[in-house]
């Protein structure tokens, strides 16, 4: 079960939520031009193209975790801050994770990367309907723990990415996300490439009403035995 705090303009409240459903929207990039040539990239070296653009994973949502630390196999995975909309009984709401993923594997298949790590989430959750109207000036940021320096890892503003109402309407199976769904809506560039971290600090920021949703975890490695 996962433990939200709800933040809209009526007050603040606790919910716990039992997650059934783990979408991770992939290649949500608003610039049609760039995500094509980052594909190209990416096929280059032997990562497979996605089905479609964007395209739609699916994870097992027993996968969502609100720990503070998060186990990987190996030195090959890392970390990246995406807005996540969270449906519950009484509508839509936007939070924060970090679609943690092993790299190494994503040669291999994309999907089964995305299936191999944890993927953290926080706690914070604000009514989607409060942020909807200016989505694009929300801003993203992460900072990662790498030999032993904290660094900035991703800055960005929201309107990098489709927003959520023409990601739901692409979405297969049609744009209602049912309650206890959760749905990932795509990240930004990495400053310096991607990289793995000890410790990944990650925030959703909202100029327009001031104010932040913040989560943090260690990153834990564990021995790959052959």
């Amino acid at each position: 079960m996962l433990t939200f705090d709800r933040i809209s303009e009526s007050g603040m409240d606790r919910i716990g939520v039992t997650p059934d459903q783990l979408i991770i929207a992939g290649w949500t990039g608003r610039d049609e031009a760039a995500v094509q040539h980052h594909i190209e990239e990416l096929a280059a070296i032997g990562v497979p193209p996605p089905s479609s653009v964007p395209v739609y994973y699916r994870a097992a949502a027993a996968n969502l975790t609100q720990a503070k630390r998060l186990e990987v196999l190996g030195p090959d995975s890392s970390g990246e801050v995406e807005p996540v909309l969270v449906s519950l009984a009484d509508g839509l709401w936007l939070g924060l994770g970090s679609d943690h993923t092993d790299r190494k594997a994503e040669a291999a298949g994309i999907a089964l990367s995305k299936q191999l790590c944890g993927k953290p989430i926080g706690q914070g959750l604000w009514r989607f309907a409060e942020v909807e109207g200016h989505w694009d000036a929300l801003v993203l940021r992460a900072w990662a723990t790498i030999g032993g320096q904290e660094v900035l890892y991703q800055d960005g503003t929201l309107a990098a990415l489709r927003h959520p109402r023409d990601l739901l309407a692409r979405r297969p199976g049609g744009p209602a996300l049912p309650p206890g769904s959760l749905m990932f809506c795509g990240t930004l560039g990495a400053i310096g490439g991607i990289r793995p971290a000890s410790r990944f600090t990650m925030e959703l920021h909202d100029p327009v009403r001031g104010r932040s949703l913040r989560h943090a975890y260690e990153v834990v490695e564990l021995p790959v035995i052959s």
